[in-house]
């Protein structure tokens, strides 16, 4: 059964989330605070949080730093409507999808499987294989793993989902629509901004930006060489 974990401190969200979730076929842990958020996070490895930004004791964005540390675990942040500091931060150090409140559970729930779906696919298990090679990045989409010059490097899901569009369609620009769509899927109902946070993420990681151009006033492209 797949596992989620909610973490907020307003027990009607909680209530809320979970009914919301829980007819779905999920497994639902929560936690009121980030300390004991952490803790369920280390001991029930879900497969999936929700995360609320505003939480006592430790933070949501403390909370997300120190899970990263150890866990590429897929991460929804909560965050207030008028926050998009907090929605931006909170993508730089490192959740994969963001919902504001007030929100709707059901925009919630298909976020939710829209990102279940794509891990799963993505799992290598019955999913599409092969390999990207260029002449120094080398994708296997099978195994999800990247190298550059022979060396491994670790990206989230989302960064390995937003590499792999960028280098199957090596040379031509990709447009943040066209990447969120590939990318989040058609469920997406966020801003395009995190398309560029996480491709910043992506760029850093690689060890050279030039391997991801940006064409201005319309998107990206993968540019490494073809051997």
């Amino acid at each position: 059964m797949t596992k989620i974990l909610v973490v907020d401190d307003e027990p009607s969200i909680v209530n809320l989330v979970q009914a919301y979730l829980k007819p779905e076929g999920y497994e639902v842990f929560t936690a009121a605070d980030g300390v004991a958020g952490l803790k369920a996070a280390r001991a029930f490895k879900p497969d999936l949080v929700i995360l609320d930004v505003m939480l006592p004791g430790m933070d949501g964005l403390e909370l997300l730093t120190k899970l990263r540390r150890e866990s590429d675990v897929y991460v929804i942040m909560l965050t207030a409507r008028t926050e998009e500091t907090d929605r931006i931060v909170g993508l730089s150090v490192g959740a994969d999808d963001y919902v504001t409140k007030p929100f709707s559970p059901r925009e919630l729930v298909a976020r939710v499987k829209a990102a279940l779906r794509r891990l799963g696919a993505g799992s290598g298990s019955g999913g599409e294989g092969g390999v990207l090679s260029f002449r120094h990045v080398r994708i296997d989409i099978g195994a999800r793993q990247v190298t550059v010059d022979d060396q491994p490097v670790e990206l989230t899901a989302i960064e390995f989902d937003l590499l792999r569009a960028l280098a199957e369609h090596r040379g031509r620009v990709m447009s943040r629509e066209q990447l969120l769509e590939k990318v989040w899927g058609g469920e997406y109902f966020g801003e395009m901004r995190v398309v560029d946070v996480h491709l910043g993420h992506v760029r850093s990681k690689l060890g050279n930006p030039e391997y991801i151009a940006t064409v201005r006033g319309v998107g990206y492209r993968f540019d490494d060489e073809v051997l």
